[in-house]
């Protein structure tokens, strides 16, 4: 009789239980899939949609106990280990206030049947659940604003990262200024060789010099091979002088051949009239001196 009797009392337990989990589960069920969808949106807008199986996939690197310990005491491990502190301590006050809140109501659960007590004790999970998923809500919103900073600030350069970034891309600008420098230097010489071939240097006393060569084989206008100002120029006379090349003066003339047209280039048609008279006026003084 008495095994009948506690045979009955296990099934009414069994019952009792299970009729307290399925309470509990569909009671909960509703918060666990608000927080799944919260979690799912706060993924979202980190990530902006997008989806990638990169993360996913394994990384033998992360094995490495010397990488796992660099990072544990790395700024951003440090920053994490502060988080999850917070988180923790967070929880906990939670959890302790909302037992706090039904600590004088425990001790009456001996009087409650087992359905109440259950249902009593998942309201009060239910209240903790309620409650930090909202408190974690704004925990995770200033844990992404936070990502979100340094997440920018990695992407900013030191004045140092720049300037070594340009001297991969662009070159060092010293070691391109000097070979600027230099290339200018090589150009002046060569262009410095080709005065003693002119057939007259037009000058401004002494800002402008410009040497022209017409060769009517070659070219359909008089060409400029060199030019210079203020000390350049002074050069070129000199160069001229010493090789018996006719300079002539004609202030307008030789400051608008410098200032349009460029080395090794003919002259342009508005020029035409008052070089061809220069020209014509060197090659009569030529032909008296052969005479």
């Amino acid at each position: 009789m008495t095994s009948s009797i506690d045979r009955i009392g296990m099934q009414e337990i069994r019952i009792y239980f299970m009729q307290g989990c399925i309470f509990f589960v569909l009671s909960a069920l509703p918060l666990l899939l608000i927080c799944g969808l919260v979690v799912v949106i706060c993924t979202v807008a980190q990530t902006r949609g997008l989806f990638t199986m990169k993360a996913a996939a394994p990384k033998f690197g992360r094995m490495n106990p010397l990488q796992g310990i660099k990072k544990m005491f790395s700024l951003r491990g440090v920053v994490e280990l502060l988080k999850s502190i917070v988180k923790i301590i967070i929880l906990g006050y939670i959890i302790y206030n909302s037992l706090g809140e039904q600590f004088f109501f425990m001790p009456r659960l001996m009087d409650m049947s087992l359905e109440q007590a259950l249902a009593f004790t998942g309201n009060i999970i239910l209240d903790i659940a309620k409650t930090a998923a909202i408190v974690m809500v704004f925990v995770a919103g200033f844990d992404y604003l936070y990502q979100w900073w340094d997440f920018e600030k990695n992407l900013r350069m030191s004045k140092q990262e720049l300037k070594e970034e340009f001297k991969q891309t662009e070159g060092d600008p010293q070691v391109k200024g000097k070979i600027k420098e230099r290339q200018q230097q090589q150009a002046r010489q060569r262009m410095m060789q080709n005065v003693p071939n002119a057939d007259v240097v037009i000058r401004n006393p002494t800002h402008y010099a410009v040497a022209i060569q017409y060769n009517p084989h070659q070219n359909n206008a008089p060409v400029v091979i060199a030019k210079g100002m203020d000390s350049l120029a002074l050069r070129i006379v000199k160069v001229a002088q010493e090789h018996d090349i006719i300079t002539m003066e004609n202030k307008p003339l030789a400051r608008g051949l410098y200032e349009t047209v460029d080395l090794d280039r003919e002259i342009p048609e508005q020029f035409y009239q008052p070089v061809a008279e220069v020209l014509a006026f060197v090659y009569n003084l030529k032909k008296k001196d052969l005479k």
